[in-house]
């Protein structure tokens, strides 16, 4: 029996993280130890509501696929993880090109804080681009979330990939003078999986230079000799962010 009704969803807030852009972004939680805050819309902008929020150590976040809602969906989409050539059903998928638009990642919860009436919920482990909305947030409950015998099968044949990452000394001297104390540990986990189109990463002397923003920096990389080559972490000009 289908249902035709709509329902509206509100966000009770937005998360802050260090991805300004959806490039290099990692594809799941986790993956990478990016923080981010949450800052709560009014409506929910109340230490009621995350009262013994500090009893669990992980978190659900429910957000909002919001740069791609009115691009629509397809019921295939092209996998990155699978070299981007076969394609899969959307709901055997991460796409975020979803029907409904609406995403999940488990977090670490880092604890709340109170500043001039603001609520704010630090987490950690964020796969998530600045400015998301999220719709809820729930406990992760490893007695029943966690499942020891869960299988992949497509994704465990196609492994994250884990190059290594080299800084020229420009961009070492660069990261000195930033005021990020974690964004060099970022560059490595990020750039280290390889953000690059599936159709390129088995290039490992790739000519194309790329550029990623994290934080307010510009972040310049090539792949050579199968590394990855960070050249250059420049302040990027305000009027970009």
């Amino acid at each position: 029996m289908s249902d035709s009704r709509t329902y509206q969803i509100t966000p009770i807030g937005t998360l802050s993280s260090p991805f300004k852009q959806k490039f290099a972004i990692p594809r799941q939680p986790a993956l990478v130890n990016a923080q981010g805050c949450i800052h709560f819309a009014p409506d929910y902008n109340d230490p009621n509501c995350l009262r013994e929020l500090s009893t669990y150590s992980h978190l659900w976040l429910l957000f909002l696929f919001h740069e791609n809602l009115e691009q629509g969906w397809t019921p295939t989409v092209r996998a990155p993880r699978l070299g981007g050539n076969s394609r899969i059903g959307v709901f055997a998928s991460r796409s975020t090109f979803r029907p409904n638009g609406i995403g999940m990642s488990a977090v670490r919860n880092l604890g709340v804080e109170h500043i001039n009436g603001q609520v704010k919920l630090h987490v950690s482990g964020v796969d998530l681009l600045d400015g998301t909305p999220i719709i809820d947030i729930k406990p992760y409950l490893a007695y029943s979330d966690s499942i020891a015998d869960a299988q992949a099968t497509l994704l465990e044949q196609n492994p994250v990939p884990a190059r290594h990452v080299e800084f020229t000394p420009t961009a070492t001297q660069q990261l000195l003078q930033q005021p990020h104390d974690d964004l060099r540990d970022l560059i490595v986990q990020c750039l280290g999986q390889d953000p690059r189109p599936a159709y390129r990463q088995q290039d490992n002397n790739d000519a194309k230079s790329y550029h990623v923003i994290f934080y307010d920096r510009d972040i310049h990389w090539q792949v050579k000799n199968g590394k990855v080559l960070v050249s250059a972490i420049e302040q990027v000009p305000q009027r970009t962010m």
